[in-house]
């Protein structure tokens, strides 16, 4: 007898009640599933709002550090209807990113950077367009210099030109975010165009403050609460802001690209812009179908680049030059080991393994300064059994760099700017294997090469030649460490002096 007749030979309350039963062990094997899977413990979530009413949206990392010492190094938390697993601390962030690098090795998309980014691109895809786009950045980025001699000459080139600007200021206090931001954003436009772009070209000026204000949105509260609740849309002001400024920068980017299009010489790649445009019409010819060397994923990447290599940079250096003036005597041993290492001459890569006190400030810089605190969030890729948890696939993690960077059990004072943390007892430069300000794993900033040379150049180039003091009237006291909160903690806005020293 088949399943059919034997169906349509029970009676119709036989049949009704034998669904039911069926219906009734199913629920019941799978509340017994879960029982026996232990899942990471947390504050206890209310019905639709979760833990919102515990969490401070403006600054999350500091509630998520604080309920890390409650919890313990794996904890979820809800954010609304959303769970999110924490990780906190070197330890337990390391073992997921690297040690179980597959299951913890993909992307969570937000609701604002899927608007913002449609799954295209390298940092905000996951599959085969993350792992393709992923692959040909970091090759083309090696092509053209990363870590090489070629892109030390570029930099090198636009120090001169940042020198020049901090020169023309003529001792007198100014806001140093403009120019550091401008700096850092001729390094990408060199490698990703060919070329840089004058700091008046009105263009430029424009998608550097574009860029710029799309991280100051991301973070701000009213952008979380729509990532949380994506049904308010078209209630957050903010997310409609941000979208425009998107838009117009695209819109630029699309400019530029046509005009790279228009001059384009199979014989000479000037950039990345040019090797993807040779990429795609080979693919073409080849008669590749769906290709992932399409106009979106161009667009997305050059977007990607920009924003993930001129503002963490860029907001480093500021840091950077704003510690230099609040602490003077580490100003003072900074500048004595370049005058005696260095001397007049231009700063280079090399001279770094005979600066070690210099390279235990930037360090201490980066480390102090924590500028992506809660990383870029991961999602597990399958069901994971980690640290004796269940952790199920699809769950938003958040590896919280705060607490890698101030883990009390691996600095000695994580709180205080201390380049001791990186010299040994002999003065000699150490690598700490807490020190992640580039995230670890398949997720690691595929710029961190030119992140640490762009860092170490601008950064030495600037205290060769000045002396950066706090405005007349302001104590070194008085200047406030207090990060502004977007999607990257900056310095609160300030002025500084830069004094020249010849």
């Amino acid at each position: 007898m088949s399943l059919q007749d034997f169906l349509l030979s029970l009676g119709p309350s036989t049949l009704m009640g034998s669904v039911a039963l069926l219906l009734l062990l199913c629920l019941v094997s799978r509340s017994f599933g879960r029982a026996t899977r232990r899942e990471p413990p947390g504050p206890r979530a209310l019905p639709l709002l979760g833990n919102l009413l515990q969490l401070d949206l403006s600054r999350p990392h500091q509630t998520l550090y604080q309920l890390s010492k409650k919890y313990g190094p794996v904890f979820k938390v809800h954010f609304g209807p959303r769970k999110v697993v924490v990780l906190a601390g070197h330890k337990m962030v390391k073992e997921a990113l690297v040690g179980n690098a597959e299951q913890f090795g993909d992307r969570d998309i937000s609701p604002i950077f899927y608007d913002m980014n449609q799954g295209h691109g390298i940092l905000f895809s996951n599959g085969e367009t993350w792992k393709e786009m992923r692959r040909f950045a970091l090759s083309t980025l090696r092509d053209f210099g990363m870590g090489k001699r070629m892109i030390e000459d570029k930099i090198a080139e636009e120090c001169n030109y940042l020198i020049q600007k901090f020169e023309d200021h003529e001792g007198r206090a100014f806001d140093t975010s403009r120019l550091a931001n401008y700096a850092t954003s001729n390094i990408i436009s060199s490698i990703v165009y060919g070329s840089r772009f004058d700091y008046d070209d009105p263009r430029f000026i424009n998608m550097v403050n574009r860029a710029n204000e799309v991280i100051r949105l991301t973070g701000s509260a009213p952008i979380q609460l729509y990532n949380i609740f994506p049904g308010l849309a078209n209630w957050i002001k903010n997310r409609q802001l941000l979208l425009k400024q998107v838009a117009m920068n695209f819109r630029d980017m699309t400019d530029l690209i046509q005009q790279l299009k228009d001059t384009l010489n199979p014989g000479v790649c000037r950039g990345f812009v040019d090797c993807f445009l040779l990429r795609k019409q080979k693919e073409a010819d080849s008669g590749v179908i769906d290709s992932l060397y399409n106009e979106k994923n161009l667009l997305y990447s050059l977007s990607n680049l920009f924003g993930a290599g001129t503002d963490t940079t860029a907001t480093t250096l500021r840091w950077g030059l704003l510690l230099m003036a609040k602490y003077p005597g580490i100003q003072d041993q900074v500048q004595q080991e370049l005058s005696m290492v260095v001397g007049n001459r231009r700063v280079c890569v090399e001279d770094r393994k005979n600066l070690p006190y210099v390279d235990a400030v930037i360090h201490e810089i980066q480390r102090l300064g924590n500028i992506v605190p809660m990383a870029v969030p991961h999602k597990t890729a399958r069901d994971v059994e980690f640290r004796g948890y269940f952790i199920e696939k699809g769950t938003t993690v958040f590896p919280l760099l705060t607490s890698v960077l101030y883990d009390e059990n691996e600095w000695e004072t994580p709180h205080t700017f201390n380049p001791s943390h990186f010299l040994d007892k002999d003065g000699k430069f150490i690598k700490r294997d807490a020190f992640m300000p580039f995230s670890a794993g398949r997720r690691l900033c595929l710029g961190e090469g030119l992140a640490k040379m762009e860092i170490f150049l601008f950064f030495t180039s600037l205290l060769q030649q000045f002396r950066f003091t706090p405005p007349p009237g302001v104590g070194e006291d008085e200047l406030d460490l207090t990060p502004v909160v977007g999607f990257t903690l900056s310095p609160s806005p300030h002025k500084l002096c830069a004094i020249p020293r010849q």
